[in-house]
């Protein structure tokens, strides 16, 4: 995706389910977690390992799934953001698509073509390779939406 095409997606879809969320704040998958909360977007945390503990962000649950996050919260998912390896991105990519996602996001390292095009043939856009929170902070200047 194009810069254009990746704000217009991060402008318009404001809850992110994040697959692969540690609740350890030391780790990647919490950190750009929480920029993006404290940023104005609805985060989801999942992970199946934590399920039903406390994320560390104001009192947000970790789910299992995103179909577990979407049913407790009524909640529509925008983006599906990925913190998984490469060869992992399969059942991400499911959980997007039957989530009704608009997009998939694997963060940077993360590269899996046949997956991308399997959500593209679905209607998803797909982001590869880049962090959720350094293309917030490029291209929106890290704006609040709160």
């Amino acid at each position: 995706m194009n810069d254009a095409a990746i704000t217009a997606l991060l402008e318009t879809q404001r809850v992110i389910a994040v697959i692969g969320f540690s609740v350890k704040p030391e780790r990647p998958s919490h950190y750009v977690t929480r920029h993006m909360h404290m940023a104005g977007y609805t985060v989801l945390p999942i992970n199946p390992g934590h399920a039903g503990q406390p994320s560390g962000l104001d009192g947000i649950p970790v789910y299992a799934s995103v179909q577990e996050a979407v049913r407790a919260t009524g909640l529509s998912v925008g983006i599906v953001n990925v913190f998984r390896r490469s060869e992992e991105v399969e059942s991400a990519v499911t959980e997007a698509i039957r989530a009704g996602a608009a997009a998939v996001w694997f963060q940077q390292g993360i590269v899996n073509d046949a997956e991308a095009a399997r959500a593209r043939a679905a209607g998803l856009s797909v982001v590869q390779d880049r962090c959720i929170k350094i293309e917030h902070l490029r291209l929106l200047n890290g704006r609040s939406f709160a």
